[in-house]
């Protein structure tokens, strides 16, 4: 890949994972509004905004060509659940002043996905990838034993974006096709919630003030760019070099938590934390290491 490709692949990158890094802040000036609400915008929008995307990138023959094997658009419905399961996971998260178990789970995520791969696609661990998987699990058992709590949010946001990635993996769709009909299985179930059963004073759209209803109308964006974004990264990099930036998402939650939102360090926080970074910076070792050698044995 040549230079400039390269440049536009970690100005990509940055921007997909400090976009959803600084999320949080986004969903805090939406407090007022239930999660269950601001979940349906954030499906109503997104399925919009993915319209006009597709629209203007005139990728619709990729819509129908999908469309042509019909496993692959049930298999959605799963990738869809899974994904909304998580948005939701978040989004209460954020507005319950948990953001700092949220960071947590996204620094727990590029461990679980490691566990799916061996598990699910035949993957084999390295000692090193074994050794830091152990160290996150005792990071949660020692919560757990010590402290008699479990990280439900942590764990919650890091499986179901484990089994998330695993399914698309596994229906192997483009990110803008895969979007657009992830947001259709759940359009129905979103409108109906939002026009017939959701009654609260931020529901009704024509009754709210023009910047709310703005900052709904904004999940859409929030939700789709960075994949985007994130998408025309991997295009451009090797997958390895944009996993490295995986971590830069969960350090700005955590930063935001502990620096503009006051959310404070617990000692049974502290613990997992520490197990965790720990067992992260074995990963990366790893990873570091792996790629030396195999850049070593092409020369």
């Amino acid at each position: 890949m040549d230079a400039q490709q390269t440049r536009q692949g970690i100005f990509y990158a940055l921007g997909a994972y400090f976009i959803w890094g600084i999320a949080p802040a986004y969903f805090k000036l939406l407090q007022q509004v239930a999660p269950g609400e601001i979940m349906t915008h954030r499906v109503i929008w997104s399925f919009f905004f993915m319209l006009l995307l597709l629209s203007l990138s005139r990728s619709w023959s990729k819509v129908k060509a999908a469309f042509k094997t019909p496993k692959k658009v049930l298999l959605l419905a799963v990738s869809a659940t899974l994904v909304c399961s998580n948005w939701l996971i978040f989004i209460w998260a954020v507005n319950n002043n948990h953001i700092l178990e949220a960071s947590l789970g996204y620094f727990i995520n590029p461990l679980l996905n490691v566990l799916v791969g061996m598990l699910f696609l035949g993957e084999r661990f390295r000692r090193l990838q074994w050794l830091a998987l152990a160290l996150a699990a005792c990071g949660v058992l020692v919560q757990l034993w010590k402290f008699g709590s479990v990280p439900i949010i942590a764990l919650g946001l890091a499986i179901t974006f484990s089994l998330y990635g695993l399914v698309r993996k596994k229906i192997g769709i483009d990110a803008q096709t895969g979007m657009l009909l992830e947001t259709s299985w759940l359009l129905p179930a979103a409108a109906i919630y939002l026009f017939g059963i959701a009654d609260s004073s931020t529901s009704h759209l024509t009754q709210n003030p023009t910047s709310l209803n703005l900052l709904l109308i904004a999940a859409g964006v929030v939700t789709t760019v960075p994949l985007m974004l994130f998408t025309a990264a991997c295009t451009r990099l090797r997958l390895s070099t944009v996993g490295f930036f995986q971590y830069l998402g969960p350090t700005l939650m955590f930063l935001l938590a502990v620096i503009f939102y006051g959310e404070t360090m617990t000692p049974d926080k502290a613990v997992t934390f520490t197990f965790i970074w720990a067992a992260l910076a074995l990963f990366i070792f790893d990873a570091l290491v792996t790629l030396k050698r195999h850049r070593s044995a092409s020369i």
